[in-house]
C-alpha cells in the first residue's frame, strides 16, 4: 500500500465499524480502516450476495454479513455506503440492532435528504452524523476501491442540530485518518454547494452525451473517433454510476432546480455575446472560468496534465 497513507495505529479509533454498501467508496473505505488499522473489527456487508461473495474473496472485513441488521450489530460506528433512496429503508432495517452510543454516518451527495429519511428510524442515544467524501471514480463494485481514494480529498461532515459533539469529533477523525480534509457544513449549505459543483456539471455531462448520440447527422462513430478532450470528459463523467445519480437528482432536486435557473439565465446571456458577436464579454468570461481552474490546480485538487481523460486511481469529484 503506499507509504502516503501513513503507518498503521497502534490503537483503533473505533473499536467495532460496519460498512453497509461495498462499491466503490464503501470498498475504499473497508481497504484504508483494514490497512491503517483504525477499526478493532471491521464488518462489511452488502445487499448482492455476489457482492458478499467477492468479499470474501477479497478479504475485506474481519466479518462478512449476511445482512445490514447482522453488521450493525454491536457496531461502535455504521457507515451507509448505499444509494441515498436506499439510506432510509436500510435505516430502518438496522434500528432494532443499534446500540446505544453507536454512531450512524453515510457518504452520499445529497443531505438534507439522508438526515430525513434516517433520523425517524434511529433510536433515542444514537448519533447520526452524515459525511460526504467528495471523491470518486467513473468505476464502481467492490473491486473499484483503493486505499488512497480520500487522500488530500475534501469530506464534508454535516451533523444536525443538536449532534453530539463526541460523535462528530469521531467521525472527522476518521476521514482524516485516512487521508481527508474535512469541511463542517449544515446539511442544507451542502446541498446547495454541491448542486453547482457537483450535481448540476454531471447532469449538463449526462445531457451533452446524450445529445451527441442523438445527433442524425453526426454518426456515433464520428463522436467517439474525434473525441476532443472536453468531450471525452463529459464521457467520463456521464459514465457514473446510474442509480446513485438518479437518487441525488430526485432527492436534491430543489438545490438542482435553484442552480439550473440560474445556469440557463447565464447560458442565455453568453448565447446572446456570441448572436452579437460581442468578442469583449466572451473573453471576460473566459478569463474568469480559466482562474477558477488555475485556483483548483494551485489547491491541489486536480492536475495540470494535458490530458483530461483519467486513468484508474485518479479521483474526480462525486
Amino acid at each position: 500500500m503506499p507509504d502516503r497513507l501513513g503507518p498503521p495505529r497502534s490503537e483503533p479509533l473505533i473499536g467495532r465499524l460496519a460498512i453497509i454498501g461495498l462499491g466503490l467508496i464503501g470498498s475504499s473505505i473497508a481497504r484504508a480502516v483494514s490497512h491503517l488499522k483504525l477499526a478493532g473489527t471491521l464488518v462489511v456487508s452488502d445487499a448482492s450476495p455476489d457482492v458478499r461473495r467477492r468479499l470474501g474473496e477479497l478479504g475485506l472485513g474481519d466479518v462478512v454479513a449476511d445482512t445490514a441488521a447482522e453488521a450493525a450489530a454491536g457496531a461502535d460506528m455504521v457507515i451507509l455506503c448505499v444509494p441515498v433512496g436506499a439510506c432510509g429503508t436500510v435505516a430502518a432495517e438496522i434500528a432494532g440492532a443499534l446500540k446505544p452510543g453507536a454512531i450512524v454516518s453515510d457518504v452520499g451527495s445529497v443531505k438534507g435528504a439522508v438526515v430525513a429519511a434516517v433520523a425517524p428510524h434511529l433510536p433515542a442515544g444514537v448519533h447520526l452524523v452524515p459525511a460526504h467524501p467528495v471523491a470518486g471514480t467513473e468505476h464502481s463494485g467492490p473491486d473499484a476501491g483503493f486505499a488512497t481514494l480520500f487522500h488530500n480529498r475534501w469530506s464534508i461532515v454535516t451533523p444536525p442540530d443538536g449532534a453530539d459533539p463526541d460523535a462528530v469529533a469521531v467521525t472527522r477523525g476518521l476521514w482524516e485518518a485516512m487521508g481527508a480534509m474535512v469541511e463542517i457544513m449544515t446539511p442544507q449549505h451542502h446541498d446547495l454547494v454541491l448542486a453547482i459543483t457537483s450535481h448540476v456539471p454531471h447532469l449538463i455531462a449526462y445531457n451533452i452525451v446524450g445529445t451527441a448520440a442523438d445527433l442524425e447527422t453526426v454518426t456515433q462513430s464520428e463522436v467517439i473517433k474525434f473525441s476532443a478532450g472536453g468531450f471525452r470528459d463529459f464521457t467520463r463523467i456521464a459514465a457514473s454510476d446510474p442509480t446513485m445519480w438518479r437518487d441525488v437528482f430526485l432527492t436534491n432536486k430543489d438545490a438542482v432546480l435553484e442552480m439550473l435557473g440560474r445556469f440557463n439565465e447565464d447560458l442565455a446571456a453568453l448565447q446572446r455575446a456570441i448572436r452579437w458577436g460581442d468578442g469583449d464579454a466572451l473573453f471576460d468570461l473566459f478569463t474568469r472560468t480559466r482562474a477558477i481552474r488555475r485556483s483548483i490546480i494551485d489547491l491541489g485538487q486536480e492536475t495540470a496534465a494535458p490530458d483530461f481523460g483519467r486513468r484508474q486511481g485518479e479521483s474526480k469529484d462525486g
